[in-house]
């Protein structure tokens, strides 16, 4: 079974190949699509009645906050201090910006309703970032293409994954909308960042650091809990650390 909606702006699909239950199934997909348009309606910051708008506009005090955007901003301080400041949920002209967080962390909780409902085999993929279980066929492992900045019908490489993470940064499709938070401008010195990881909170969040951190950003995610990293320079150089990753280049991405 496949269902697809539009979240954040972007479309987000789950694919669960052959369900035991196809009706527990489409139960649990339908929860966990709830839980990511309840995200979206409290993190927006094109919503001014969102939580996020109104704590960036100082409509509510810290103590008022609720237990999910105090969980992201407590991530997004910690993912600022680890990168030496170049991680922020402030934009340039003081705006708070959890996007850099939010999509990776919401379609991690979305993919924990499917597991708490027993869905043992998915893929989850929250526009380009994916989380996947299982196997779509027996003896094979989900195909995930890591797009070529440069060319939007071709792929870098295929990672061939069961369970885990995948997330890419980059300014090949919005531009320049990651700030390095050290020099309050956009970041430089790459077109994009993969990173695998065991979950997509964490992908998520490190992909955006190692696109505002540049190259010297591929080697420090590695201590970061990223499993792989696969980044682009602004010169069209692949840069990376996948020792020990199944790559499958020129292969189909499922």
């Amino acid at each position: 079974m496949r269902h697809v909606e539009v979240v954040m702006g972007i479309p987000m699909s789950v694919d669960v190949p052959a369900p035991a239950d196809p009706r527990r199934a489409e139960r649990a997909v339908r929860t966990a699509f709830a839980r990511l348009h309840e995200a979206d309606r409290r993190f927006s910051r094109f919503r001014s009645e969102s939580e996020v708008s109104r704590f960036g506009a100082g409509d509510l005090r810290p103590e008022d906050l609720s237990a999910d955007l105090t969980e992201v901003l407590a991530l997004a301080t910690r993912a600022g201090l680890a990168s030496g400041g170049a991680f922020t949920v402030r934009r340039p002209d003081g705006t708070l910006d959890t996007d850099g967080v939010v999509k990776g962390w919401a379609a991690q909780r979305a993919a924990g309703v499917l597991d708490a409902a027993g869905v043992g085999a998915f893929c989850l993929n929250a526009g380009g970032d994916v989380v996947t279980r299982g196997e779509p066929v027996p003896g094979r492992g989900w195909r995930v293409g890591v797009r070529d900045p440069s060319d939007a019908h071709r792929f870098l490489v295929v990672v061939e994954q069961r369970d885990g993470a995948v997330a890419t940064s980059g300014t090949y499709e919005r531009g320049a909308h990651v700030w390095d938070g050290r020099t309050g401008r956009a970041a430089s010195g790459l077109l994009s960042a993969t990173v695998l990881a065991a979950d997509l909170t964490t992908a998520d969040v490190l992909a955006t650091c190692v696109l505002a951190l540049g190259r010297d950003g591929v080697a420090w995610a590695a201590g970061q809990g990223a499993t792989a990293v696969l980044a682009v320079d602004d010169d069209g150089r692949v840069v990376g650390d996948t020792a020990g990753l199944r790559l499958l280049d020129g292969a189909p991405a499922v």
